[in-house]
């Protein structure tokens, strides 16, 4: 086609659209028996039927059963179908590009149909039509010396045309005899989730305890860049499969152009779309019927408007009923960016009915999706539509066909792990008081109820609460700060912070030696004469507050001078009774250690449960030298991390039990015992065991640090901080037993519900079938 102006393409493919409906039933008689078949092998003398073809072979017609066998004797890996005759072409001029070369040949149309191989192609290897075409057209001649004629215009038109006449005649959409193509409903072509709840195939017992869980999710690679319009490139499928349809959207689109999002959104300067957007099946990662859209300008979800603007479009959609709850949760991968209470309110661990699901599933699909984006951001709207939906099609169709043995090693892996974490919570349970378990089962039940009410998950943070203490003390007159630049929380937060200094100045200078690079040296140099600074102006502020902190340094300078991270900082708990202190700034320190305590332990048992999961990742799935150095690289970091948690620890248990004997407390030796390095492991063995050895599973114990959890006495804020962390981690343990005792149920309702899900389809299709009777056509 040589006229590729806007209005030729218009019209082309208005013309050709018109006869949809003749071109499927073109192919479903091809497909099907045949008209007038012959009767005769043209192979030989006998009356068979040649009812036989090679897939492999070319130019070999159509055999017999005899002949067939006799030609493939000795060519076992050719693949032999069995379908009925060929039939003569009306004409002899036709170019067939093939996936060997461009042929100009005369041709007998076969009524057999068969995948295209660019089709393949471009679902696995992501091969554009351009690249194909190149490719056989080198194929034909690569010496360059006769070049071929450029049919990729005619490739394009082509590919785009079958891959629209194979989605509405897989959707059976050729053998309803009451509405033709145009007639097809928005998404009545898209491959539905089995295993996901659906109106027709779920009890309502299942759809009570699993309920339907869809997740939200843009992506910025698959842009267009504003080079056609839908006047000239109005696409064939109108909102048939996943694409919503487009003339009702552009027009919600315009209607809300001036909304301003509180969002910087992605500039759209050269694109007339910047992305698509994608509703998708949180479990199971399936696109959604016409739910992709394009953006104009960025993402931007909120919750608190989602139902707003929801009703706006449609103010009959089911979440919009009021018998309906909806909960709102972040991706795992995604949470740690949002603030703390979000954390607990938006987990996937800690809501009800989530099972094991992570929410990434829309990450994972655009993995497979992202490879188009260099050749969808050159096509026009329509155009770009369909391919999209195609491999969307083809991505859900994997997925169809890899639910059956996913679903099984769900089953299989979820049934073996459910009764580990159950115990490990039990044990956990039986450390504690039964009177604080049961308050704090109310607690996680109202919680999980409503999100609104207070959250079990919750930390008491020592620091802003001081600060808060303080900001009523001024505003009471009781302030008894000694300075208008530093309160006494903050002297000691600030001391705390010059300790953490240290101890990572510490670790630095391990990692050095004398003929380390002067760059490395130079700036361990200056990082070290900046911590001096640092604690010389500490030393000036905390004269003031502990004067006898004066007398102490002097003591300590008539001694041999010390390396930075070993300076005193005098400290309360360093000073001890050795001099006089102000009580109320021992207390102070004595809340902040508690928390500094309960937090480095946190930390190390975040940092080992992550350290299983990375060696399990790197045993189980990372094979070459890359993939492996980055992860011991990984574990690397998560090591030194472990060691920092652990030494803070330390150094806090000994400042608490300090601050004890001055206070007269009693507790701290019991709360806290000495973490040593055979106490840090994870509460499962991280190495495989080895079958033809003793595993000694009955001799293994649970490390303290994951049953560590008794209040300290005589202390108001250190008491309800201790407990609430105690009740974090048992609230945190529970969720994870309960969440796998649901994916177990969650898993066999999901291969249920696909069985009933596949026989309504059968139903379904059976009674299309019997709709079309004996007068239709095709059988």
């Amino acid at each position: 086609m040589t006229d590729k102006s806007p209005h030729r393409q218009d019209k082309v493919t208005h013309d050709w659209k018109k006869e949809i409906d003749s071109y499927l039933r073109v192919i479903l008689t091809l497909e099907g028996r045949g008209v007038d078949p012959p009767s005769t092998c043209a192979h030989c003398t006998s009356e068979a039927p040649p009812i036989y073809r090679c897939l492999v072979c070319y130019n070999g017609g159509l055999m017999c059963e005899s002949c067939i066998r006799t030609q493939h004797t000795r060519l076992p890996t050719h693949r032999i179908q069995r379908c009925p005759l060929s039939e003569s072409a009306w004409a002899d001029d036709f170019v067939i590009v093939d996936c060997d070369a461009v042929h100009n040949v005369g041709l007998d149309f076969c009524r057999c149909g068969a995948t295209s191989k660019s089709h393949l192609f471009q679902y696995e290897a992501k091969i554009s039509p351009f690249e194909f075409f190149k490719a056989i057209a080198r194929l034909t001649d690569n010496t360059g010396l006769n070049p071929v004629k450029d049919r990729y215009p005619s490739v394009l038109r082509m590919v785009h045309e079958w891959r629209h006449l194979k989605l509405l005649k897989r959707m059976g959409r050729g053998h309803d005899p009451l509405r033709g193509a145009s007639a097809t409903t928005q998404g009545e072509c898209a491959l539905l989730c089995p295993a996901c709840p659906t109106q027709e195939s779920t009890c309502p017992r299942a759809g009570r305890m699993n309920p339907k869980k869809q997740a939200l999710d843009a992506n910025f690679r698959l842009r267009r860049k504003d080079v056609s319009t839908n006047a000239a490139d109005p696409g064939l499928s109108e909102g048939f499969a996943y694409f919503v349809e487009d003339k009702a959207f552009s027009k919600y689109v315009k209607q809300h152009a001036d909304e301003v999002e509180p969002k910087n959104t992605r500039p759209g300067q050269g694109y007339s779309a910047t992305g698509v957007a994608t509703v998708e099946c949180a479990r199971h990662n399936m696109k959604r019927p016409s739910a992709v859209c394009d953006l104009q300008k960025g993402e931007r979800y909120w919750s608190i408007n989602l139902m707003r603007r929801l009703k706006a479009i449609d103010d009959k959609s089911p979440l919009l009923n009021e018998k309906v709850k909806t909960r709102y949760v972040v991706p795992k991968f995604h949470l740690p960016a949002h603030i703390a209470p979000c954390q607990s309110k938006f987990a996937f661990m800690l809501t009800p009915g989530a099972g094991l699901g992570d929410g990434e599933a829309p990450e994972r699909g655009w993995a497979d999706t992202n490879p188009l984006g260099p050749s969808t951001r050159e096509m026009g709207p329509g155009t770009r539509r369909d391919t999209l939906d195609s491999h969307f099609g083809d991505y859900n169709w994997r997925k169809i066909t890899d639910l059956g043995s996913s679903l099984l090693k769900k089953n299989e892996q979820r049934g073996s792990n459910v009764a580990e974490h159950v115990i490990a919570h039990q044990e956990l349970e039986e450390t504690l008081d039964s009177a604080d378990v049961e308050r704090w089962k109310l607690t996680m039940a109202n919680w999980e109820k409503d999100p609104k009410n207070p959250s079990p998950f919750e930390m008491i943070v020592v620091r802003r609460v001081m600060a808060d203490d303080e900001t009523e003390a001024l505003k009471t007159g009781m302030d008894f700060s000694l300075s208008s630049e530093i309160s006494p929380s903050a002297l000691i937060s600030r001391g705390l912070d010059l300790e953490a200094e240290q101890r990572a100045l510490k670790s630095q200078m391990k990692q050095v030696w004398t003929h380390s690079q002067d760059r490395e040296l130079t700036r361990l140099q200056l990082r070290s004469n900046a911590l001096i600074r640092k604690i010389e102006s500490w030393y000036e502020i905390l004269q003031l507050y502990i004067p006898s902190s004066v007398i102490l340094r002097k003591q300590q300078s008539a001694q041999v001078s010390v390396q930075p991270y070993n300076l005193p900082l005098w400290l309360p708990s360093e000073i001890g009774s050795r001099a006089i202190c102000d009580r109320r700034l021992i207390e102070i320190e004595y809340d902040l250690r508690i928390a500094q305590a309960q937090e480095a332990l946190t930390n190390v048992k975040r940092h080992l449960q992550r350290r299983v999961t990375v060696r399990d990742l790197k045993a189980r799935w990372l094979r070459g030298q890359g993939a492996n150095t980055r992860a011991l690289s990984l574990l690397g970091s998560i090591e030194d991390r472990i060691s920092t948690a652990r030494d803070e620890y330390r150094q806090s248990r000994l400042a608490i039990i300090s601050l004890e004997k001055v206070l007269g407390h009693s507790g701290g030796e019991r709360c806290y015992p000495p973490l040593e390095d055979a106490d840090i492991r994870p509460m499962v063995p991280e190495e495989p065991e080895d079958p033809k050895k003793p595993n000694g599973a009955t001799r293994r114990t649970l490390s303290w640090i994951w049953r560590q959890g008794a209040a300290v006495e005589n202390q108001t804020l250190v008491e309800a901080e201790n407990t609430l962390a105690v009740r974090v981690e048992w609230g945190k343990s529970k969720a994870r037993a309960t969440r796998y005792q649901e994916e177990v149920l969650i898993v066999r309702e999901e291969m249920n519900r696909t069985s009933r899900f596949l026989q309504w389809r059968g139903v379904s299709v059976a009674g299309a079938r019997g709709q079309l009777g004996d007068g239709t056509g095709a059988n």
